[in-house]
């Protein structure tokens, strides 16, 4: 059981600490808004994740059937980053009364975690698989396996976040900007990569 429980702590920490669309946004909504709404898209994958690994192991035994789907995700979702991206574009200097808008981190993280299919793949070719051998052997630990990859992940984010909002005061000014300009970037090459995956994923262009 130790290790499958280890194996959760790195799978967890390496999915919440590699550069993707949703740690973007983490990053993002901090430095906008603060930090409680950085932690909020943080917690996403806590809302949108069980149903994922319900169909993602669900979708095993119809791997060739599940592609198209996960093609047509990776497309919307690309279309929403592109939305993200255009709005870090829009933001030139750092506003301090953007708190009373309504940022709505919460629902931009679930958007941006059901559009991508990544977490679908990971469960399908890496998470699943591991659930299901552990659960042969023992329930409990299959079932303590998913809540430390979670803890780690969610718990990875936050930190960040964290990390994002110390650094906010240091941020006033031009360089605010700047940096919002460069998480625009990122974005935009997240949508791109979806787009790419999307086409993969419809057979529309080889690998």
């Amino acid at each position: 059981m130790i290790l499958f429980l280890f194996e959760g702590v790195i799978l967890g920490l390496s999915a919440g600490i590699s550069p993707g669309p949703l740690l973007t946004v983490v990053i993002s909504q901090t430095l906008r808004h603060g930090v409680k709404e950085g932690i909020r898209v943080a917690l996403a994958p806590l809302v949108t994740d069980l149903p994922i690994v319900i169909l993602s192991t669900f979708a095993l035994s119809r791997l060739e059937n599940f592609r198209p789907l996960l093609g047509l995700i990776s497309l919307v979702g690309g279309l929403f980053l592109f939305y993200l991206a255009y709005g870090s574009f829009q933001t030139r200097r750092f506003d301090g009364g953007v708190r009373d808008s309504k940022p709505q981190s919460l629902s931009k993280g679930i958007v941006v975690n059901v559009l991508s299919p990544h977490p679908y793949l990971f469960w399908i070719s890496v998470g699943a698989p591991i659930v299901a051998k552990v659960w042969t052997d023992s329930p409990m630990a299959a079932i303590l396996f998913v809540l430390v990859f979670y803890a780690c992940l969610v718990g990875s984010k936050i930190g960040l976040a964290i990390l994002a909002g110390e650094s906010r005061p240091l941020l006033l000014g031009r360089a605010y900007g700047h940096i919002m300009r460069v998480l625009g970037f990122l974005l935009l090459i997240f949508a791109f990569l979806l787009f790419r995956d999307g086409i993969k994923l419809l057979g529309l262009l080889r690998s």
